[in-house]
């Protein structure tokens, strides 16, 4: 994994793309994750004998991280979806995880070293 270092902003940068430089990100930067993190790719990866698996596990944790090493971010995601767990008209719930969707796949864009 090349050197990770904070952004001006305090996030810091995205790994490697590779699910041994995520881990090692997460671990640094994100613990509470790690425990999903190793129990999923136990789950999912581990012991398969099929790698098919690993793009889309990476990008679900490419995601995860990204989201969780911008605390203000992660914030604003969790509250715009437990608004809409509170909602009660489906127009406002659906709006509202919308909006936190987007700010997911937003975040998941982040390339190495951003």
């Amino acid at each position: 994994m090349t050197a990770v270092h904070a952004t001006p902003k305090g996030i810091p940068p995205m790994p490697e793309r590779n699910p041994k430089a995520l881990r090692a990100a997460i671990a640094e930067h994100a613990p509470a994750l790690l425990p999903d993190f190793d129990r999923a790719w136990r789950r999912d990866i581990a012991d398969a004998y099929d790698l098919a698996p690993v793009p889309a596990f990476l990008a679900r944790w490419w995601g995860e991280f990204a989201l969780a090493r911008d605390p203000e971010l992660d914030a604003r995601v969790t509250d715009l979806e437990d608004r809409a767990a509170e909602a009660t008209d489906t127009a406002t719930a659906r709006a509202l995880l919308e909006e936190a969707a987007h700010l997911r796949r937003e975040a998941s864009k982040a390339e190495p070293g951003q």
